[in-house]
């Protein structure tokens, strides 16, 4: 019989040692499910923030965005992408950042290196610990690498995100990323002694879940899958959107605009968080309308947004008023991520007639969206907090699933779940199924 025996969390906090954390959730394993031996211990981690990046790229749209794809695609918490060259102010903003690593991308092969050469040496005037992934134009590799080494500041060199115009390559940046993460962060954030009790390399806990969006989608050589898919994880600090899809274009008369898509895409929105990240989350909300739909008054609205931001551990109790705005606070946090993240859809007029321009992915054939995270597992109605990733019959245009069934993920195993399909894909797709409840209750937010 293959089943779920228990689960069990510890809260954990930047200050709490994660082994404290790891050993409490470890007796309470214990405490459900008896005294107990394992084989193997597989382990992914979002410890003192997960792996936090900044990336910057020559052109908004093109190898700036490339960076930023692959960043997001490797796990890390992506918390700002710069073009062009980068000012004094922004070498501040780095420096305020302190990200555990910089991805540096710039120029196609053979193209412009002026800015990635610039923007080198802009970083190693910032005076902060990170390593740099270098990660752009080849013909700049060599006097790159003076300067970083000139300078003291650790970096990689791997392949060009974008090594010729629209052409997306972000595998090797992907791997690069990994790798620094089980080399040199796993120490940085006290994870080297459960690393050593690991059977395979620790990594950043949205790429497990990513993973098992992609073995939930693909399925296995024995098992299907379940096709495209749109994963919303709902957090603290973020709300992270996964998409396993080829985004083709699903209307008539419709021309390509900008870079291709990876078939799987993760985006991270670090303001749109249900606790560290809250007042920029209400920040997008239009609280008139908010209090209406809740027939709730805006004052009560905003000192319950108050109260989490300087108590970020306090939950809403069952069938309150506060976990109705809760809620819709979340089903907005959905919308708007899953518009970020989703492609757009603008007309043009020709002489011909109206075609339209499609920029990313067109995920309005999407069958499934998924929920994942605390908000959404213990929701009264999840489904009306994923009612956010579904295009409105007056939305133009976003791109987002038309009619999608929904799904979530009850017991959060999903990111447990791509540790599990690494050595076992079939027995983590099993269980994946197994456990992913369907929502086939409506419900709104009164």
């Amino acid at each position: 019989k293959k089943e779920i025996v228990a689960t069990s969390s510890a809260f954990t906090t930047i200050d709490t040692n994660v082994e404290e954390g790891f050993t409490a959730a470890y007796n309470k394993l214990k405490r459900q499910a008896g005294a107990f031996r394992y084989d193997e211990l597989l382990c992914c981690s979002s410890a003192a923030g997960g792996l936090k990046m900044v990336s910057l790229g020559l052109v908004p749209e093109l190898t700036a965005k490339a960076a930023k794809l692959a960043a997001a695609s490797a796990g890390a918490k992506v918390v700002k992408t710069y073009a062009f060259e980068i000012s004094q102010a922004e070498q501040a903003e780095i420096f305020d950042i302190r990200p555990d690593l910089v991805l540096l991308c710039g120029g196609t092969d053979g193209g412009n290196k002026e800015v990635i050469l610039a923007n080198a040496r802009r970083l190693c005037q910032v005076g902060c610990p990170f390593t740099v992934v270098v990660a752009g134009n080849k013909c700049a590799s060599f006097e790159l690498e003076e300067i970083f080494r000139a300078s003291g500041k650790p970096f990689v060199i791997t392949e060009n995100v974008m090594p010729e115009f629209n052409r997306l390559n972000i595998e090797p940046a992907r791997r690069k990323i990994k790798e620094l993460f089980i080399s040199r962060i796993i120490e940085a954030k006290g994870l080297s002694r459960i690393q050593e009790m690991c059977k395979t390399d620790i990594i950043p806990t949205p790429l497990a879940v990513l993973n098992a969006c992609e073995l939930l989608s693909k399925g296995t050589k024995n098992m299907p899958g379940l096709g495209d898919l749109l994963a919303v994880d709902i957090g603290g600090a973020t709300t992270d959107v996964y998409s396993i899809s080829d985004g083709r274009p699903t209307l008539e008369n419709v021309t390509v605009k900008g870079l291709p898509e990876p078939i799987s895409k993760r985006t991270v929105e670090g303001d749109l968080g249900m606790r560290y990240s809250l007042p920029s989350l209400v920040d997008e909300l239009d609280l008139d309308a908010f209090s209406k739909e809740l027939s709730i008054d805006r004052s009560e609205v905003i000192g319950w947004v108050s109260t989490c931001t300087q108590h970020p551990g306090l939950l809403a109790e069952a069938e309150s008023r506060e976990q109705k705005i809760e809620e819709l606070i979340a089903r907005n946090a959905v919308k708007i991520a899953v518009e970020r993240h989703a492609g757009t859809y603008q007309p043009v007029y020709t002489p011909f007639g109206q075609v339209y321009t499609l920029t990313g992915k067109d995920l309005a054939a999407v069958p499934f969206v998924i929920g994942i995270g605390g908000v959404v597992i213990n929701a009264r109605r999840p489904h009306a907090i994923l009612e956010g990733a579904k295009r409105q019959p007056d939305d133009h245009v976003f791109a987002k699933p038309e009619q999608p069934g929904y799904l979530i993920d009850k017991k959060y195993i999903f990111a447990s779940m791509g540790l599990l399909g690494s050595a076992y894909p079939d027995l983590a797709l099993e269980l994946m199924k197994k456990e992913t409840i369907n929502l086939t209750h409506y419900g709104n937010f009164q």
